[in-house]
C-alpha cells in the first residue's frame, strides 16, 4: 500500500478552493501527522471542515520517534518536520507533498520524493481529473497562495495549456 503524506499547507490550499478531493482521487488515501492535523483543525474554516470529515481516507499518525524532532526544527515547522519524520518511520511512505522551500531541500537531503500542490494539480489534470490548470491557479492566487510570474507561466506549459 502507498504511504502519500501530506503537510498542512497543500491540505489547507485545496480545501480552501474546493479540490480536496484531488488528493483522494491521485492516491485513495492520504497520511498526515498529529502536527498538521493541530494546525489544520485549529481554526474554524473550510480546511478544518473538510479534514475532519474526510476522516475514512485521511488518517492522521503520531510520530514514534519524538526526541527527532529537535533535530529539524531550527528551520521548520513542527508539521513539516512531522512530516519527514512519519516518512522515516515508514519506510513504504512513497510521497510527501510539502510547499515549503526548505522542507522540500530537506527532505531530498533525507532522500525521500517530494512535490508540492502544484505537482498535485498537474498530475491531476495529467490523469484528466481536471480539465485545466488555469481556473485552479487563478483560484489559488485569489485565495491567498503566492506563485510567481515564472512559475504560474510554467505549470501551465506542463500542462499544455
Amino acid at each position: 500500500m502507498r504511504r502519500i503524506i501530506v503537510n498542512s499547507t497543500p491540505l489547507i490550499v485545496l480545501s480552501n478552493i474546493g479540490h480536496l478531493n484531488l488528493l483522494k482521487d491521485l492516491y485513495g488515501e492520504i497520511y498526515i501527522p498529529q502536527a498538521v492535523f493541530d494546525e489544520v483543525t485549529q481554526k474554524n474554516d473550510s480546511a478544518n471542515r473538510e479534514i475532519c470529515s474526510n476522516s475514512g481516507w485521511i488518517h492522521v499518525c503520531k510520530i514514534q520517534n519524538e526526541t527527532a524532532k529537535r533535530m529539524y526544527q531550527a528551520k521548520l515547522h513542527a508539521g513539516e518536520v512531522e512530516v519527514m519524520i512519519l516518512a522515516q518511520e515508514n519506510p513504504k511512505a512513497d510521497l510527501l507533498i510539502i510547499d515549503d522551500l526548505a522542507a522540500k531541500n530537506t527532505a531530498k537531503f533525507l532522500g525521500l520524493k517530494v512535490t508540492g500542490t502544484l505537482g498535485i494539480i498537474l498530475k491531476a489534470k495529467r490523469e484528466h481529473l481536471i480539465e485545466k490548470v488555469e481556473p485552479i491557479l487563478n483560484q489559488m492566487i485569489a485565495d491567498g497562495f503566492y506563485i510567481t510570474q515564472k512559475i504560474y507561466d510554467w505549470v501551465k506549459s506542463e500542462a499544455g495549456e
